[in-house]
């Protein structure tokens, strides 16, 4: 039998991580605490924290953990385009975030919350 090629190396990968995605929400299904706030209100809070300054790995986990997240769901929001790690090997917001912050009434100044 032949490996797989490449396209479909490719696709058996994405299978995998949206069957990943799939059991990580059903383990937070089955696991949520009632007084836990809603994942929305998590993800701005966390966000909101984030602003514009760009965080070293283990900050940017440090800041998932206290909001509640894994931190490995940082490589979802880095490919649904919520965060991007630049050239100096930060994570940063993306204009996507940022928008979406501006949209809660947040604009993800930590200023801001003085």
């Amino acid at each position: 039998m032949e490996p797989p090629t490449s396209p479909q190396m490719h696709q058996v990968a994405a299978a995998l991580r949206q069957i990943s995605a799939g059991f990580a929400a059903l383990a937070d299904a089955i696991s949520a605490d009632e007084a836990e706030p809603p994942a929305e209100t998590r993800h701005r809070a966390l966000l909101s924290a984030w602003g514009q300054r760009g965080l070293t790995r283990a900050e940017a986990s440090a800041l998932f953990r206290e909001h509640g997240f894994s931190p490995q769901a940082a490589g979802g929001w880095v490919r649904g385009d919520w965060l991007e790690i630049r050239d100096d090997g930060r994570r940063y917001l993306t204009d996507r975030s940022l928008h979406w912050l501006a949209e809660q009434g947040d604009s993800g100044d930590p200023r801001s919350h003085d």
